[in-house]
């Protein structure tokens, strides 16, 4: 089988398609012929050696996939060959087939397509953890999102406003403005590009304070860092959550004596180890998701598809922070 691996560290630049043994499904697994992989932030850091979990060379990147069951391991129940499915593998995605554990699989609806599916599962399952089990988002509550025409911005968006929320996007572009709008932003703001000066970043807090209100916002949803994250928490409510969710403009430091003023909480966010911790909660969610997708009250954004031969274009455009919601690569037909 064709895999676009990562053989040695660095930029999207250096991967390439290669051939590897098909897999073959151990007790418990099944084998999946991927049809698509969504790319995320993730991907641009596992391959530069930046990420949490550093995998032994060769890997292919691509936490994310959709496609169609091909064979079963010893063991396994409830799937069946030739079912369409979607699942998180971490990393080794970009390839044309995997083997997974069964219990990580979510079958795909019949009326949704491979793209769409692959887009699914981290971004949204990331973010309903994020506004529910550390920001205690609530109906009638004010949401800031930072980076808001990604796709854990989109995904913020929409399920802040499933759960009752106001919500103000901050972008960078009036397109992305134009993609959170879409979205179901109540208002949205376009910043500067970092880096900021102390001036800039006070002109920075005025924004945020303007479009947050007196009171401030309840919850702030930041997967940017960098120079964008003290103005944001200087726009806080008294006993307000700040989600720190990720960090492409850099790990940020916070002073800590505007935690102190405004009581609040800067509450970390890692979706992967919550869903290893406590499995119950997360397939909980992940069910509340599949019905807010029926009922319509989200949707994964699939702005841009590429081949599988592009897949390196793809990390390429997330690491220029150049994409608005989902990239996805088409493995196969």
């Amino acid at each position: 089988m064709r895999a676009l691996l990562s053989k040695a560290t660095g930029g999207p630049e250096t991967l390439g398609l290669d051939e590897l043994p098909d897999p073959v499904a151990g007790a418990g697994q099944v084998v999946v012929a991927v049809k698509a992989c969504a790319i995320n932030y993730p991907d641009v850091l596992i391959i530069e050696d930046k990420y949490q979990f550093k995998p032994q060379r060769p890997f292919a990147p691509g936490g994310e996939i959709a496609g169609v069951i091909e064979s079963i391991g010893e063991g396994v129940t409830g799937w069946s060959v030739g079912d369409r499915v979607i699942g998180m593998t971490g990393h080794g995605g970009l390839v044309e087939k995997v083997a997974v554990p069964a219990g990580s699989l979510y079958p795909l609806p019949p009326e949704r397509d491979f793209a769409e599916g692959a887009a699914l599962l981290l971004t949204y399952a990331t973010t309903i953890h994020a506004l529910l089990d550390r920001g205690h988002i609530a109906e009638g509550q004010s949401l800031l999102v930072l980076g808001a025409a990604g796709g854990v911005g989109l995904a913020a968006i929409e399920l802040g406003k499933a759960f009752g929320a106001r919500v103000v996007a901050a972008v960078s572009s009036e397109e992305k403005a134009q993609a959170a709008r879409d979205a179901g932003a109540d208002e949205t703001l376009i910043y500067a590009r970092a880096p900021f000066d102390k001036d800039q970043s006070k002109a920075l807090a005025e924004q945020f304070k303007a479009l947050g209100g007196k009171a401030g916002y309840d919850v702030i949803y930041d997967p940017v860092g960098g120079d964008y994250a003290e103005p944001a928490l200087r726009s806080i409510a008294w006993e307000g959550r700040y989600l720190v969710v990720g960090f492409p403009a850099g790990i940020p430091k916070l002073p800590l004596n505007l935690t102190l003023l405004k009581s609040c909480d800067v509450c970390g966010v890692f979706w992967g180890a919550f869903a290893a911790r406590d499995p119950k909660a997360n397939a909980a969610h992940i069910a509340r998701l599949f019905q807010l997708w029926q009922d319509g009250k989200i949707a994964p954004r699939v702005t841009e598809t590429f081949a599988f031969e592009d897949g390196g274009k793809a990390i390429a455009k997330m690491a220029a922070r150049a994409a608005i919601g989902k990239l996805v690569v088409k493995v196969a037909d």
